[in-house]
């Protein structure tokens, strides 16, 4: 059976709290005091940033599909269908009768 994992934490997987611990711990050692603000504030900015983005997508498909919703379409305007004069289904008429002729003789320098 899988853990349930909310999507923000999926990929860090087990991770209890002294592992974090242990992590922050180490990032507080590589990047020093005064630039954790920095980084967390900038972390903020992006994160801002994205999840404004989000929802103007979000906003733009709702209008999109307020505007013009699939089942209410129009079809294309049209030429009304008017079935073709009578005189054009007429049959044709039949083909005159081809005479058995034989064929002609072969020029007499031929041979």
């Amino acid at each position: 059976m899988m853990p349930s994992l909310t999507p923000s934490l999926a990929f860090i997987g087990d991770v209890g709290g002294g592992e974090m611990i242990l992590i922050l711990i180490v990032i507080l050692l590589l990047f020093g005091g005064q630039r954790m603000p920095e980084l967390a504030k900038g972390l903020g900015k992006s994160i801002r940033e994205f999840k404004k983005a989000t929802t103007g997508v979000e906003d733009q498909i709702k209008r999109a599909l307020e505007e013009d919703p699939v089942g209410e379409r129009k079809p294309a305007a049209q030429a009304p269908f008017s079935p073709p004069p009578v005189a054009a289904i007429t049959p044709a008429a039949p083909a005159p009768a081809q005479k058995n002729e034989a064929p002609p003789p072969p020029p007499a320098g031929a041979a």
